[in-house]
């Protein structure tokens, strides 16, 4: 393998150096769709990564309550939820350009305002874009679980994320995770039933039934429909 002398010089020539993030790059061909919703809403919708923070009422043109989602796909439940909560700004950050594409197409024929989107590594925007106590809510549904034993490491749901994530909710914020893959679900509670700040809000046990605001995606029904299980597991920042 080459060798290159940077980060970027290295991703310049196509190839990409392991590092601690929250995806795994994937490429995909741009429909029509996808490629004018992009030109069209990008400007006023898209948000460009930069290394300081962000001023989100500025983002915005207003002060509201501000929801992170981390890689929502082709963005059909973050638009759903952005239209049925117009009280709440929402930040969608997603790698996966024909789904940044079809999330802002989605949001443009909703007509929807209170939604920006990012296509960028979410770790990185957290760290270096948003500011320490500023977010209401951080949603992460059904991330990559890293089946094999080998790769959990990988799994974003680790002790240095949740401490981060815990920076970044306001005092009474919730961090809510979702998956369909119940040796993950478990990996998640662990992690978090250990994490300091936190406090799970189940009634009974690590997982809660699904909230009202977050919409069943057609994966998720065609799953249950074949008898998979989703858990959902919110925890509030409580120092």
């Amino acid at each position: 393998m080459a060798k290159f002398n940077s980060q970027a010089e290295a991703e310049a020539a196509g190839v990409y150096i392991s590092k601690v993030k929250s995806f795994v790059k994937r490429e995909g061909r741009l429909t029509k769709a996808q490629g004018r919703a992009l030109e069209e809403f990008w400007p006023t919708k898209g948000i460009e990564y930069q290394s300081e923070p962000l001023d989100l009422a500025a983002v915005f043109g207003r002060d509201a309550p501000v929801v992170v989602e981390i890689g929502f796909g082709m963005g059909k439940s973050l638009v759903t939820m952005a239209h049925e909560a117009p009280e709440l700004n929402f930040i969608g950050i997603e790698v996966h350009r024909p789904g940044v594409g079809a999330c802002l197409a989605d949001a443009g024929e909703l007509g929807v305002e209170n939604l920006r989107v990012m296509e960028h590594d979410a770790v990185e925007v957290l760290k270096n874009m948003i500011p320490d106590t500023s977010l209401h809510r951080l949603q992460l549904f059904f991330p990559d679980p890293w089946h094999k034993k080998r790769h959990h490491k990988r799994r974003i749901v680790q002790a240095e994320f949740a401490e981060l994530v815990r920076t970044k909710l306001a005092v009474g914020g919730t961090f809510h995770m979702a998956t369909d893959w119940e040796p993950y679900a478990e990996h998640m509670a662990g992690v978090m039933n250990a994490a300091e700040g936190y406090t799970n809000t189940a009634a009974e046990g690590d997982y809660v039934p699904r909230p009202d605001y977050r919409p069943t995606t057609k994966f998720e029904v065609r799953g249950q429909k074949l008898g998979h299980g989703v858990w959902d597991l919110i925890y509030e920042r409580t120092a």
